[in-house]
Formats: structure tokens, C-alpha cells, sequence
């Protein structure tokens, strides 16, 4: 029997029908391939093919043919019509993958048309309470509502230990919300009461409403902890037993830092720089350290010559480059230019023993800190030097690690400049609240230490690969004051490649683990309570590996093998976690949102969670274990490619989720029809993780990246000398060490290859610069690419664009407002493109194994 026509009298038996043939043509209609996929299925038509038949067909043999030469056909046999495409492995694949797409479409199709009406009438109180809560914010007077907060509050907290009355009143109701039980009814009150008060206070200004908004984030994920631990660990198996505590393992995990968390960031400090006292002579003497290993000298040029225009005293200036590459082009680099030149003949701790070598060496009061790429701005030493005339104890000061490059997330997902990178919620708001806590981490780069106390705790830490957070520890331990600006003072190249970001974060996530262990914050003495808070959550951060594996794979338990590993109503599941959910969400937003927006942090965990799961397990075991690796910096990507060996651990994740997801439709069609809410509720939390995924899978295939000096947008006015004595005024849109982009009047002719001379400006002084025409097109838009400069116009281009005072000031304006619905769409739809991206490379890799295969091997004579 036809299998179609089977499954129309099964469905037929089961929906009880008189007369089963009459269904046949309705199901024929329901399950047939479109028409259009005839272009690649040459017998799909009306009728559905014989599967052995269309196989057959798709391998050109005849359906006896034996399987050695099924196998050969399938794998070997090339396309009689020459075509590139010819109906082997690729397509086969897409023959079998596009049908599954397209009743996944049909699929869904359907249950938009069934929801949407249902959506609508659900999300009409949603619409009307945001409305109301826009109305009722807008007639809040901003300035009057902090005026008001602050002649109230102010006065109260002055009064000896009401803060912590008032902390600990808070903390005795709060642990009374969230242990009080409620029913379903009770607990969606609650729901419903936080949600609206969320969508008041999100519109309110200041940190009181942030603080606000966090405490009932709090509440709704205590409540939910509380409720989790006490009614949902009953299990009918110990391995329902072992995977539903590795889930809660999992997520008190996140409850641990989402805790640690607020507390680190409760008050952000905000310092302002400290203006320096006393003429220029009094100034403290720097010396300025610019450590290399294997960077090109292309890339630690304009670093060099930014740091020999600091605006200081020149006689209490001096620049080292620290070459643990021992190059004599580095050295013949350092005497053209007059600035020191320090190597050693062994890597001994890597970039620690370079740095603690060339303390041994110098004699400055403060020592500044650039990583080789990093270019500092004209006002670096001046916005950081007063703090250390100010406070005696000041050991470290540090300002934001900034990037004029993309970074692999930002290139390869089409981000740069719209969405907050990866470091951005780090120095935008966590490192201002760490200076609250007198917790500022040293971050190894753009950074001012004061000499003494660095030699007093034995210079650079060196027990572990982070030396520069092991270092500051170190410091605050001895009882020292560290100090952070939120003034981007200098920037640098990101990271080219998603392999080199990758093993970056492993580095980084080694040596947190390995701190954790051999000197852990809670046991160091000298260290206050909220220093320790400080420091352990960012240990603990980079142990964010397992958890999100576990997320990854936990619907996984119930769409394969039926295992409950937690045991509630889904209902109630679902009324417990999504107040703890939507608040987090509306929180962070609100606290997070102009650094990080919402659901980026999942996408970087996902991409990173596999490979820093194991080095920092290891680290814990063996803390000892594992070595320093530099990152490298300035390199090429020529063509854009899929990294397959970075993704492969995505790749199996996808097949994995993509797998469960099919089965739970099986289960909700026919296994487990008594229980359809807990089979959605597992097939949505999988849907989720394939689209994180994807988005995964996106941000592995690589862009072509050709230019070695990164070009710069920005608006800077620019003069045009033309050799026929002719004078334009023109804007700078782009910049380089290498070049300028121009634009100039519609209509100007400038032959390629020309002479002519470029005036750019700094401080009400312009510097002129030769340069010669690469490009020039009608719309005015010029390509310049500078000529020979001598010492004085290298410094002197530099303090022209990178070293700008106000170079990066206005750089994050240009980000997008983080909107979560919208967000969550934007990264839906950027993991398609992943998914997208992926097969097409998948077809290409298959292709062009196929034609290696084929080409037979040229003999050498």
C-alpha cells in the first residue's frame, strides 16, 4: 500500500471518519512536495515518488544495481552533464533537508495563523499597561524626582547605622516574599503586580529606579529558587536524579553571580580625573612600557610614537619598547626614533618576566602600561596623574581597553558600532563599580601603576597567566587604593580571527581559575568584604562553561528518553520562572542596556562555553597547569571561509537540538499527547538554544579582512594642496597610518597617481602631509595614501587622528537602543543567517572533496 495513502486511513481511523478515501486527496495535498521543488527533484510532481525509485534516479542506476556501486555513485561518480552541481552527496542532501524545512515552514505557518488572533486579544492589557506606564512616567519631573529623593534620603542615611537598618529591614521583607507560598492564582498576581511596577520604575531616572528594578528581579528569582529546590526535586530514578541536580547545579550557578552581581555593580563610582597640582616640575617621572613578542613592527609603530607625544614634562618622560622578540628591526626602530629599547635573552614568564625585567631597569615613579597595539591619546598621563598627587595610597589607576577594530562577533555578524562588543559591559559599568568597592582590576594595558608599590608585592604576579587581576589583588591586599576613569584614553586592534578570540578568553578564563585556587579571594587576608565580592565574581564568571552546556542539552532528557529531571505541573513551571526571567530581562535592560544588550550575553557564552569548560576545570585541579599565549594582533584574513574546526563542537550541539526538536513533535502529535504543555515547553527552550546556536555558527564564518592598518571612520576637517597651487577644504571620513579617506565637492577630478599635500590639524595647528591619489570618484569621495613622512610628521599624524584628546569620546553614541523584543528578533534572524551560511559552506566543502577525489594525482617525473 502506498505509505500516503496509509497514513490517510490511519488519520482517517483516528478522527473517526465514515468514509477514510475521501481524506486521501486532502492528505496527498497536505504532505506533496510543492511544485516549485521539481527544479531539484526531477520525479516529484503530483504524485510522491518511490523513495528506492527516486533515489535511483538521483544516482543515475537502475533500482538493482549492487551496493558497491550505489556507493560509488553516491560518493565518486561525477555529473554526466558537467554541471558543478550534479546530483550526488550535495544534493542529496538538500533533496532529503529542504522537504523537513519546508513542513517545518508549513508547520508554522499554521500555528501563526492559529495564535495570532489569540496573541492579539492576550497582548491587548499588555499594550494598554505599557501605555499607562509611559503616561504615568512622563508626568514624573525628572529633576524634581531626584531633587526630592535626595533631600529625603540623604538626611536619613547620614543618621549612625540607619543604612544598614534600612539594608537589613529590606533584606527581612524581601526573604518574606520569596519564601512565602502562594497559589497559581497568587503567584500570577505577583506576576502581573511586578511586572506593571517594572514597567514604572523603567522610566524613571537615577540609580534608586535601577536599584528598584534589581530588588524585584531578586524577589522574582528567589521566589523561584525557593519554590525550585522545595517542590520540583522528586525523581522517579537516579538518573532523573543525577541530571535533574546537574541542572540545578547548573542554574543556582547563575543565581550565585546574578547575585554577586548587583552587588558589584549597585552604585557605580563614576570617578572624574583628578586635576595635578603644582607646576610641571613637581610632576612625578614616567616611564612608559610597551611590551612586544611577535607583533609586527607595523603594529607597534603608532603606539610608539603616540607615547613619545604625551602631553608631559619632556624631561620626566621616558619610552621603552620591551622586545621579547629580540629583533634588530625593533632596535634600529627604537634608535631612529631615540626612545629606549630593552630586551632579554629568555621568555621566562612571558609577559610578566618582560615587564618585571624592565622594572629592574628603570627608576621612574609611575610606570605606564600599552599593550604593543594599543595607541594611547595625547591626555592619557594628565587625566590619570592627578589621582596619584591626590591619594598617597593610589597604587593603580586604570582607564577602558577600546577598539577601533571589529572584533569576530562584531565583523562577522554585521554589529561594529551598532551593538555593544563583548568588553563593553566590563569597563562601561563593572569596572565603575568595582571602584566603588576600591576593587578596580589591573587589565594589563592602558594603565598607570605607582613603582613602589608594585616592587613592594614583587612587581608583575607571575604564579598565573592573568598576571595583571593577580596583580592588583596582590596590591589590595597589602591595603593599597586602585582608582578607574571611564574615559577612553586610548584603543587598540581587536582580535582578528575567532580562533585568536577564543584562545584569548581560554588565557583569561585559565588564570581567573588558577587565582581562585592558589589565592582565593574569601581566604586572602587583608582584603575587605566587598573587595572579595568583587574579585570572586569575576573568578566565578569564567566558570560559565558546564552551565551553559547543561542549558544547551537539558531539553534533551525529556524529548529523548521521557526523563522528568524537574518533576511540576508545566503550568506552574512556567508561572515561577517567567517572573524571573522578565524581570531579569527588564533589569538588565535597564541597569545594562547601554553596555550590553539584551540576550548578547547567551550568544557569548555559547560560542565560548565549550572551550573554556575544560581549562577551567583543569585549572582547578591543577592550577599550576597550562602556559601564557600572546594574542596576535594585526593579521589578514584574505577570504572569507567557515572555520570548521571551531565550530565543530556548535555543528554537534545544532544536529543534537535540531534532532530533539523533531522528536518532540512526534511526541506532541502522538507519544506524549496527555502532557502536550511540558513537550512545548521543552521544544521552546530547545528552538531557543538552535537559534543561539546558529547565531554560534554565523559568527565562525569568518570575513575577509584585507587591510592591515585598520581605517577609522570620522568626521575631521582636512585641507587639499593640489599641485596647481589650488586649496580645497575637505572633510576627513576615514583614517589610517596609511591613508585618508576624503570627501570633497561632486565633480572634482583628481588623476590617480597624483601628487599632492594633505593638511590635517591638532591643538589649532595644522600638519601637512604628502600623499598620493589612489582613488577618485564623481560623488567627491578621494583615497589618499600618504608618502615618506619623517620622524616629526609620523608623531605629528598621529596626534592628528589616533592620539586625539576626543578621538573616542563620542564613539559608543552610535550604538542602537537596546530594545529586548527587538533584539531577541535580530539575533532569531541572525542565526538563520548562521544556519544559512553554514549549509552553503557545507555544500562547497562536500564539492570540492567530491572534485579532489576525482581529479586524479599528477606523477612527479
Amino acid at each position: 500500500m502506498n505509505p500516503l495513502h496509509f497514513s490517510a486511513l490511519w488519520l482517517a481511523n483516528q478522527l473517526q471518519v465514515e468514509q477514510p478515501a475521501q481524506w486521501s486527496s486532502w492528505a496527498r495535498r497536505l504532505f506533496v512536495l510543492p511544485r516549485r521543488t521539481q527544479a531539484w527533484m526531477p520525479l516529484t510532481s503530483t504524485q510522491v515518488p518511490d523513495p528506492l525509485q527516486w533515489l535511483a534516479h538521483q544516482l543515475q542506476l537502475d533500482s538493482g544495481a549492487s551496493p558497491q556501486q550505489w556507493l560509488l555513485a553516491l560518493f565518486l561518480r561525477p555529473d554526466p552533464s558537467g554541471r558543478q552541481g550534479g546530483m550526488h552527496l550535495e544534493n542529496l542532501l538538500v533533496a532529503v533537508l529542504q522537504p523537513m524545512f519546508q513542513a517545518l515552514a508549513w508547520i508554522w505557518s499554521g500555528v501563526w495563523l492559529l495564535l495570532r488572533p489569540l496573541l492579539l486579544i492576550l497582548s491587548w492589557p499588555i499594550r494598554m499597561a505599557m501605555r499607562g506606564a509611559e503616561r504615568v512616567a512622563s508626568r514624573i519631573d525628572s529633576d524634581a524626582f531626584g531633587r526630592q529623593a535626595d533631600s529625603l534620603l540623604h538626611p536619613l542615611f547620614a543618621i549612625p547605622g540607619m543604612r544598614w537598618a534600612v539594608l537589613g529591614a529590606g533584606a527581612a521583607v524581601t526573604a518574606v516574599v520569596m519564601t512565602t507560598p502562594l497559589s497559581w492564582a497568587g503567584q500570577l498576581l505577583f506576576l502581573i503586580i511586578i511586572w506593571l511596577l517594572s514597567l514604572v520604575l523603567r522610566k524613571l531616572p537615577g540609580r534608586f529606579p535601577s536599584l528598584a528594578l534589581s530588588t524585584l528581579s531578586l524577589m522574582a528569582m528567589g521566589r523561584y529558587a525557593w519554590w525550585r529546590m522545595n517542590n520540583t526535586l522528586q525523581f522517579d530514578s537516579a538518573l532523573e536524579a543525577a541530571l535533574g541536580y546537574g541542572l540545578l547545579a547548573a542554574e543556582a550557578y547563575t543565581w550565585l553571580i546574578v547575585i554577586l552581581g548587583f552587588i558589584q555593580t549597585a552604585w557605580p563610582l563614576q570617578r572624574k580625573p583628578a586635576p595635578l597640582s603644582g607646576p610641571p616640575s613637581s610632576w612625578p617621572t614616567v616611564d612608559v612600557f610597551i611590551p612586544t613578542y611577535n607583533e609586527p613592527l607595523s603594529v607597534v609603530r603608532p603606539t610608539v610614537l603616540a607615547a613619545m607625544a604625551l602631553d608631559w614634562p619632556e624631561d620626566k618622560l621616558k619610552v621603552y619598547i620591551l622586545d621579547d622578540g629580540r629583533r634588530e628591526e625593533f632596535r634600529d626602530f627604537a634608535n631612529q626614533l631615540g626612545v629606549g629599547y630593552i630586551c632579554r635573552t629568555d621568555n621566562r614568564h612571558a609577559k610578566a618576566g618582560n615587564l618585571n625585567h624592565a622594572l629592574a631597569q628603570t627608576d621612574g615613579e609611575l610606570v605606564a602600561i600599552f599593550d604593543c597595539d594599543h595607541i594611547p591619546t595625547r591626555s592619557f598621563l594628565k587625566t590619570a596623574g592627578g589621582w596619584f598627587q591626590r591619594d598617597p595610597l593610589c597604587a593603580m589607576l586604570q582607564t577602558p581597553h577600546h577598539f577601533f577594530s571589529p572584533d569576530p562577533f562584531e565583523r562577522n555578524l554585521g554589529t561594529f558600532r551598532r551593538v555593544p562588543n563583548e568588553g563593553a559591559l566590563f569597563y562601561g559599568l563593572i569596572q565603575d563599580g568595582n571602584d566603588f568597592w576600591n576593587a578596580t582590576f589591573f587589565c594589563g594595558s592602558c594603565a598607570v601603576l605607582r613603582r613602589g608599590p608594585l616592587l613592594e608585592v614583587g612587581g608583575i604576579a607571575v604564579e598565573t597567566v592573568t598576571e595583571d587581576a593577580h596583580t592588583a589583588l596582590k596590591l589590595h591586599s597589602k591595603g593599597y587604593n586602585t582608582a578607574y576613569i571611564n574615559e577612553t584614553q586610548a584603543a587598540g586592534l581587536a582580535t582578528e580571527s575567532l580562533s585568536a578570540h577564543i584562545g584569548q578568553r581560554i588565557r583569561w578564563a585559565r588564570g581567573m581559575a588558577q587565582i581562585f585556587r592558589l589565592d582565593n579571594p574569601f581566604l586572602k587576608a587583608g582584603l575587605s568584604l566587598w573587595q572579595r565580592i568583587c574579585y570572586a565574581n569575576a573568578m566565578l564568571h569564567f566558570f560559565f562553561g558546564l552551565p551553559r552546556l547543561v542549558f544547551l542539552t537539558a531539553p534533551m532528557a525529556y524529548l529523548f528518553f521521557e526523563l522528568h529531571i524537574i518533576n511540576t505541573n508545566a503550568v506552574l513551571l512556567m508561572l515561577y520562572v517567567l517572573p524571573y526571567i522578565l524581570q531579569t530581562n527588564i533589569a538588565n535592560a535597564h541597569v545594562q542596556g547601554k553596555f550590553r544588550h539584551t540576550f548578547w550575553a547567551e550568544v557569548y557564552e555559547t560560542v565560548l562555553a565549550w572551550y573554556i569548560a575544560l581549562p577551567t576545570t583543569v585549572a582547578l585541579l591543577s592550577p599550576r597547569h597550562g602556559k601564557f599565549n600572546v594574542t596576535a594582533k594585526g593579521g589578514l584574513v584574505t577570504h572569507s571561509y567557515f572555520d570548521w574546526a571551531i565550530s565543530r563542537p556548535y555543528t554537534v550541539l545544532v544536529l543534537l537540538n535540531i534532532t530533539a526538536f523533531f522528536v518532540g513533535l512526534w511526541r506532541l502529535v502522538y507519544a506524549n499527547s496527555d502532557e502536550p504543555l511540558t513537550v512545548l515547553l521543552n521544544m521552546v527552550w530547545t528552538a531557543y538554544s538552535i537559534f543561539m546556536l546558529g547565531t554560534a555558527l554565523g559568527v565562525a564564518t569568518e570575513s575577509k579582512q584585507v587591510r592591515r592598518m585598520h581605517r577609522v571612520a570620522s568626521e575631521l576637517p582636512a585641507t587639499l594642496y593640489l599641485p596647481s597651487g589650488h586649496v580645497l577644504k575637505t572633510n576627513c571620513t576615514d583614517f589610517s597610518m596609511s591613508g585618508l579617506g576624503l570627501q570633497a565637492a561632486p565633480g572634482l577630478t583628481l588623476p590617480p597617481g597624483s601628487n599632492l599635500d594633505v593638511g590635517l590639524w591638532f591643538d589649532q595647528r595644522e600638519c601637512v602631509f604628502p600623499a598620493r591619489v589612489i582613488a577618485c570618484h564623481a560623488n567627491g569621495a578621494i583615497g589618499l595614501e600618504f608618502g615618506e613622512l619623517n620622524k616629526f610628521q609620523q608623531i605629528q599624524l598621529v596626534q592628528c587622528t589616533f592620539a586625539r584628546p576626543a578621538a573616542w569620546r563620542e564613539w559608543s553614541n552610535e550604538h542602537d537602543t537596546d530594545k529586548p523584543l527587538q533584539g531577541l528578533l535580530e539575533l532569531g534572524i541572525l542565526g538563520l543567517h548562521g544556519y544559512r551560511k553554514f549549509w552553503h559552506s557545507l555544500v562547497a566543502e562536500m564539492r570540492s572533496a567530491r572534485q579532489s577525489l576525482l581529479t586524479p594525482s599528477k606523477s612527479t617525473p
